[in-house]
């Protein structure tokens, strides 16, 4: 079950890139989770994931050389969750649904990625630490920086873009 999950059902397994296809998986999921109980069971769902992933991602790492596995991916699942957190509310805030922001949607994939990747800062404090932690609060933390871009982008595209 451990496996299942820090895979994400397998997409983990897709080559090359499986951060970049367990990101992209997340994307459907959420749009479901906010469909079913908007910003509300988006958020549950996001501290629900991020706490099975570090549960299973604990269990993986036993008696493993390597400490962060390609094929573990349910941290980037956890990380995109987070960095679309701006694009839920926004959805409930203005009454529309999830794809309607599809730019924010975008903007969350890839600043998601770019911090993921890039390591900056805190993401790559995080991502230097031991054990589930070291899986996990990267990703967390670059979709918290995400989530600041998506917010940040959002405001821009209203205010100055888009004014009225």
């Amino acid at each position: 079950m451990s496996r299942l999950i820090a895979t994400f059902g397998g997409v983990g397994d897709l080559r090359p890139a499986p951060g970049t296809w367990g990101s992209a998986a997340a994307l459907p999921l959420a749009w479901a989770v906010h469909a079913l109980g908007g910003f509300w069971l988006f958020a549950i769902a996001t501290f629900a994931i991020a706490a099975i992933g570090w549960w299973a991602v604990t269990r993986e790492l036993q008696g493993s050389a390597d400490k962060d596995p390609s094929e573990i991916v349910i941290d980037e699942v956890a990380g995109m969750f987070v960095a679309l957190w701006p694009v839920s509310y926004g959805a409930v805030f203005a009454g529309v649904g999830f794809l309607d922001l599809w730019p924010g949607i975008v903007t969350a994939f890839l600043a998601f990625r770019l911090f993921d990747i890039w390591k900056p800062g805190p993401v790559g404090w995080a991502d230097r630490q031991e054990g589930a932690m070291g899986v996990m609060a990267d990703d967390l933390i670059a979709g918290w920086l995400a989530a600041l871009v998506v917010a940040v982008f959002a405001v821009v595209a209203h205010l100055v873009l888009i004014p009225g």
